[in-house]
């Protein structure tokens, strides 16, 4: 689907622009400010309580200098605050001195020597503290550490709080708070409708009658009829259903909860569950809303598989939300939204009418639905002259909306690394091959006799690719490394296809094996490369056998691919020894024949293999009209689904064959 957009995390209830969720890099910088502030305050207190007790440490008499200085009459006045005493002499100082707990200060300097008659020429006062002196003082070594803690714990659960947003997720002791997003729907900077969304149209259509009836709930009810409490979104990966759920939610303008079905498991028994009731309360607030919980598979598999026992926190949160579905009044408008890309393992109890009742299915865009989707993509990016949306939609058969935004933006950032200002033709079609395989590895450096076997392994594919009536058209071949592989040969449909055939299947087969088949007959040897084909190769045979009926001596028989959800995993369909050894046989067969038919054809043209192959060696890249190009000069004949080509492909080849030659100058 189209339209890529940001999400801003709001709490409930946040309006407008307020309450942003602050940046990860900016939370630990404020965390480690404060922690910091924290311990610098600690310090300088300890410091200043070392200072005042160094001080009070130099001032401080024994009671024998005390006795001796009342005998000399030094001592003019004599203060008793429980064990302390200050002292004050007649020339003015002040010290400190500590007497005996036990006995009072008359006896205590009597048994110094301390006549009667020296005693009371000394001013002796006795001073009561204050209770709140008294307390400080009893229990300020206990109240202190405690009293930092405190103040520490109160900044560091301040910062998580502001960097959660949604509802308090991050905050501590909130385990059992929803964590969904949530999107104002007076947010228009992060308000998607479908006029944002391209292609599926039956989707749409499907979702309009959720719209409606959030706008217009009377007019349902008056009549007696009961809009859908949830929709269930099936799709493959990046086909939009997220897109779609927000799209309903601006259309109709009402709050959109967002949550993934991961964030209700936690490690502690219950807390999914208390999720699922704190968001369905805050919806309920909100009404009408919509709650969307992406991959509902994560917590809605089918029960009773024996894993986790009865106290299984899936199974608590997955019968929490069922009660919550079940519990909806008919005023209450919460439309609940699911997606997933597995529908076959959910519990039979979430499809069942009165909760996910309505299913849509999103499948891929077409060749029109990529061309819209690649609209909307290069709204805000400048494109050149040369650029057609068209040739590239064509070119992207199989591409999810997804992949779609990923090859706009890595166009994008390839003209930007270049120092262009504007998004060419040429950036989009190698950014097809990079979202495809993965970006090129110019630094992966083979040496002289692994870039030949390289280059006879693709020509091998091409070949076959070429020849082929049923086979994909070539449109690029090369030995420059990109991802995992070592060089690939690109083959594409030049139009959409839902279906295969059971000769699409054996050429694509044939096709696979080209490299393999090449390098023994050049080599005389096998190399490592072609066991990602054998690989793919074998899967498409097993797979004309088990689940197609392709094969007669097994028949019109699925032995693989119908399955029941069971505990743990899939359970297939039991074969008997004699089944499983006819399925191993005919899947032999499939790729014995096809072994023999690659064989039988590249040896045929096995001039153009050599000549075409050393071109390669040489140019290291050939795109679609210079390969041709190279078929027509050795008299190769092109199949007929190669010469369909689409419209404005042979003018794109000729621009990208120009590009790449003034590159090389």
């Amino acid at each position: 689907m189209a339209g890529k957009s940001k999400q801003t995390n709001k709490k409930k209830g946040a309006r407008g622009k307020g309450n942003k969720k602050m940046k990860p890099e900016d939370v630990k910088k404020q965390l480690f400010s404060q922690i910091l502030s924290v311990l610098l305050v600690f310090a300088i207190i300890i410091a200043l309580f070392s200072i005042t007790a160094d001080n009070a440490q130099d001032e401080k008499i024994s009671l024998s200098q005390l006795a001796t200085a009342v005998s000399t009459d030094l001592v003019s006045d004599i203060q008793v605050e429980r064990s302390k005493l200050s002292v004050t002499y007649k020339d003015g100082t002040e010290k400190e001195a500590k007497k005996e707990t036990e006995a009072s200060l008359t006896e205590t300097l009597t048994n110094f020597g301390v006549t009667q008659e020296q005693l009371q020429a000394v001013d002796i006062k006795l001073v009561d503290p204050s209770g709140f002196v008294y307390f400080l003082e009893r229990f300020m070594p206990f109240l202190f550490p405690l009293l930092l803690l405190g103040i520490i714990f109160f900044f560091f659960f301040r910062t998580t709080k502001g960097a959660g947003g949604g509802g308090g997720a991050m905050q501590a002791f909130s385990f059992g708070q929803s964590r969904a997003k949530y999107i104002d729907p007076k947010d228009s900077k992060n308000r998607i409708t479908f006029k944002d969304v391209a292609g599926a149209k039956e989707a749409k259509e499907e979702l309009l009658e959720i719209v409606d009836f959030l706008k217009n709930p009377k007019k349902f009810l008056e009549i007696g009829a009961e809009i859908p409490k949830g929709v269930l979104m099936m799709g493959p990966p990046g086909t939009g259903k997220t897109l779609l759920a927000r799209a309903v939610a601006g259309e109709a303008g009402v709050p959109f909860f967002s949550v993934s079905g991961s964030e209700f498991v936690e490690m502690f028994v219950g807390v999914g569950a208390s999720r699922v009731r704190d968001l369905f309360k805050n919806a309920k607030k909100e009404s009408p809303a919509i709650v969307f919980i992406d991959e509902i598979d994560a917590i809605g598999r089918t029960r009773g598989g024996g894993t986790g026992g009865g106290n299984d926190e899936r199974e608590q949160t997955l019968n929490q939300i069922l009660v919550e579905m079940d519990g909806f009044d008919k005023t209450e408008q919460v439309i609940v939204i699911a997606a997933t890309n597995r529908p076959e393992i959910l519990d039979p109890a979430l499809l069942r009418p009165g909760r996910f009742d309505r299913r849509v299915t999103i499948d891929l865009p077409d060749v029109h639905d990529r061309e819209a989707i690649l609209t909307i993509h290069a709204r805000k990016k400048p494109l050149t002259e040369d650029v057609d949306l068209e040739v590239i939609a064509k070119r992207t058969p199989g591409f999810s909306g997804a992949d779609l935004y990923s090859l706009m933006n890595e166009s994008a950032i390839t003209a930007a690394r270049e120092e262009r200002k504007k998004v060419s033709q040429y950036d989009m079609i190698r950014a097809i091959e990079k979202v495809m395989l993965g970006p090129e590895r110019k630094s992966h450096i083979m040496n002289e006799t692994e870039k030949k076997i390289t280059a006879y392994h693709e020509v091998g594919h091409a070949l076959m690719g070429s020849v082929l009536e049923h086979a994909n058209p070539i449109h690029k071949v090369t030995v420059v490394a990109r991802g995992r592989a070592a060089g690939y040969t690109l083959s594409i449909p030049d139009e959409d296809r839902k279906m295969r055939t059971k000769n699409d299947f054996l050429a694509d087969i044939s096709m696979a094996l080209g490299g393999y088949v090449t390098e023994q007959m050049i080599f005389g040897d096998v190399s490592t490369g072609p066991s990602n084909d054998l690989q793919v190769a074998t899967r498409m045979a097993r797979s004309m056998v088990t689940r197609y009926g392709m094969s007669p001596k097994v028949g019109v028989l699925a032995v693989e691919g119908v399955a029941a959800v069971t505990g743990g995993g899939m359970e297939g369909v039991a074969l008997s020894g004699d089944m499983q050894k006819n399925i191993d046989s005919e899947v032999k067969r499939i790729m014995d024949e096809a072994y023999k038919l690659t064989e039988k054809t590249l040896k045929k043209y096995e001039k153009a293999l050599h000549g075409i192959s050393h071109k390669l060696l040489e140019e290291e890249t050939l795109e679609r009209d210079e390969y041709e190009a190279q078929l027509k000069e050795y008299g190769v004949p092109l199949n007929n689904r190669a010469m369909r080509e689409p419209k404005g492909y042979a003018e794109l080849s000729k621009k990208t064959t120009k590009k790449k030659t003034a590159k090389k100058k």
